[in-house]
């Protein structure tokens, strides 16, 4: 019986990690990035990235989606329509969570340079799993404010791309960092 409230008790310790998480990176999106109507680095990506890391999949998941609905709780989103913004906000920032794929390998390395190699591939896991459906929302509901007449899939495909590798980097080179300085803040405790 105790075991099983300890590990109740764990279950909800993780899951009120990951709002604390989400919400994290719901405070970092507000730190303006944008450049232009398209162009954005993606400040909440480190938390939920680095969460993903320490947790695995399903609480990176379910962190993203938390980040995704406080969208709609700060009125940060844009509505076209209730399918871009299952979309955009829903499974797009679910995804990150996606970053937790390599979570084993990366705390098996932990303070060795394979920990670094596992890090920035979960980074590029979770945001090309993000971007990837920013990128379809685009050719599909956005295409038709593509600049200067180009193909909704050719715009899409350079705005999101070069948003999620901007995005990428700056979420490598800050979690790598913190990771040198503090690697116990990615560890199961």
């Amino acid at each position: 019986m105790q075991q099983q409230v300890t590990r109740s008790s764990s279950k909800v310790l993780i899951g009120v990690e990951g709002a604390i998480f989400a919400a994290l990176a719901m405070v970092l999106s507000f730190i303006p990035t944008t450049i232009g109507s398209s162009f954005t680095i993606s400040l909440g990506m480190i938390p939920l990235t680095m969460y993903a890391l320490k947790r695995g999949v399903a609480p990176g998941l379910l962190a993203g989606l938390v980040w995704g609905l406080l969208h709609f709780a700060t009125g940060q989103v844009a509505y076209l329509s209730v399918s871009q913004v299952l979309i955009e906000y829903l499974v797009a920032f679910t995804m990150v969570g996606l970053a937790g794929i390599v979570s084993k390998q990366f705390i098996a390395n932990k303070q060795t340079k394979a920990a670094y190699k596992w890090l920035v591939i979960a980074v590029f896991i979770g945001t090309i799993a993000r971007f990837f459906w920013h990128f379809v929302a685009g050719v599909i509901f956005w295409g038709q404010y593509a600049l200067w007449g180009m193909a909704p899939m050719l715009f899409s495909f350079i705005m999101n791309g070069v948003s999620g590798l901007a995005t990428a980097i700056v979420t490598a080179l800050v979690l790598s960092w913190i990771y040198k300085l503090s690697p116990r803040l990615f560890l199961n405790n």
